[in-house]
């Protein structure tokens, strides 16, 4: 007993450790939902240091879907719920080149939905076995023109508008031709019900790119939530953009309450059709090195957009000069795209392989 208690006595943290603060004063939160959201804002020492600016990275990759994305799928889902636009056990429709795609998969089923996603078949394998595991119907499509038919977010609509009609039919009680629910689109009922098309009710486009809940998620959301952890101190927004909603949305509220908050469009130099079309990625030399430098020198594996972010911030920060804060977004984790941007030969045969020692890729000392 004695030999417990000295034990107990010496595995006690000692006061001069830094102490993990606990995320919410609440004992639990309600379902994988009250999870998302309140992610952690953290000082990102190695680009702090070396530009001579707070610079502060919101872990969005925290989210329980991996991603800022979850925080859109949830606002998206709950807007068209209420809205009736989206029937309860209804099927979520949308066309991603991956996160968003993860987020409502991981989202859909906490409201009782299913999910039917299209990606570019060219994706990293990551995310379509994340996907497959979630066990919603991923359907891959080879990349064309936002333009074409065929276009993943085109296709999207379409399976949307195709549950729908299939809902509409069982509702005037018209025949299905002899096809079951499995045969039709990838969409069906709970295993043991496959035929039961009384139990199908519709379909909805998400539409990340047109939807507006996609801002109002983050003006409603990421937007305060920095606000409140900063106190205010807040210099600049940095962001990348994909549909815009993030920027959009985070801008606008740090804007009302600060009119002198500069926010930045983070964009790769050259033409990202081009790095696309060559590369099968719009990612440059500066996103792969600063990648490898957060991982190097932070401990932080991030994702291609969150390293832009990281390098935008910089880039920023040079333009202000020192002690100014600027706050970022660290998208996605590193974790979805180990076949593609940490493959040594995949970076290797597009002539992306990190070399630089430091910052001096950003001309940074």
């Amino acid at each position: 007993m004695a030999l417990l208690s000295l034990f107990l006595y010496k595995s006690k943290p000692s006061s001069k450790k830094t102490e993990l603060s606990l995320r919410s004063k609440e004992n639990h939160r309600n379902g994988l939902v009250g999870a998302i959201g309140n992610t952690p804002l953290i000082r990102i020492n190695s680009i702090s240091d070396a530009t001579g600016c707070e610079i502060l990275g919101k872990c969005g990759f925290l989210n329980p879907g991996g991603s800022v994305k979850d925080r859109v799928a949830v606002k998206i889902i709950e807007e068209a719920l209420e809205s009736g636009g989206l029937a309860p056990g209804g099927v979520v429709t949308e066309g991603s080149a991956g996160s968003t795609a993860i987020s409502f998969a991981s989202v859909a089923p906490a409201y009782g939905c299913k999910c039917h996603v299209v990606i570019p078949d060219d994706a990293a394998i990551e995310k379509s076995q994340i996907l497959e595991a979630l066990g919603v119907t991923v359907e891959g499509v080879r990349p064309v023109s936002i333009t074409h038919r065929d276009y993943l977010v085109n296709i999207a609509r379409r399976r949307a508008m195709e549950a729908n009609e299939l809902a509409l039919k069982h509702k005037k009680g018209e025949q299905m031709d002899g096809q079951s629910l499995e045969q039709i689109n990838g969409f069906q009922c709970d295993e043991e019900k496959q035929s039961a098309v009384s139990s199908y009710a519709g379909g909805y486009f998400a539409d990340q790119f047109e939807n507006l809940a996609n801002f109002r998620a983050h003006y409603a959301g990421t937007g305060p939530e920095i606000w409140e952890q900063t106190g205010g101190n807040v210099d600049a927004f940095v962001a990348a953009a994909g549909t815009g909603g993030t920027l959009a949305g985070v801008s606008r509220f740090l804007q009302e309450k600060k009119s002198n908050v500069k926010c930045f469009l983070i964009d790769p130099p050259g033409s990202g059709l081009f790095n696309k079309v060559t590369r099968g990625g719009m990612y440059t030399r500066e996103e792969a090195e600063g990648r490898r430098f957060l991982m190097k020198n932070d401990g932080l594996f991030l994702g291609r957009s969150s390293a832009m972010n990281c390098v935008g911030a910089v880039r920023a920060a040079q333009s202000f000069g020192s002690s100014h804060t600027f706050v970022t977004i660290l998208c996605d984790s590193g974790m979805r795209h180990l076949s593609k941007f940490f493959s040594a030969g995949y970076l290797s045969q597009y002539g992306l392989t990190p070399s630089a020692s430091g910052l001096e890729f950003l001309g940074v000392a």
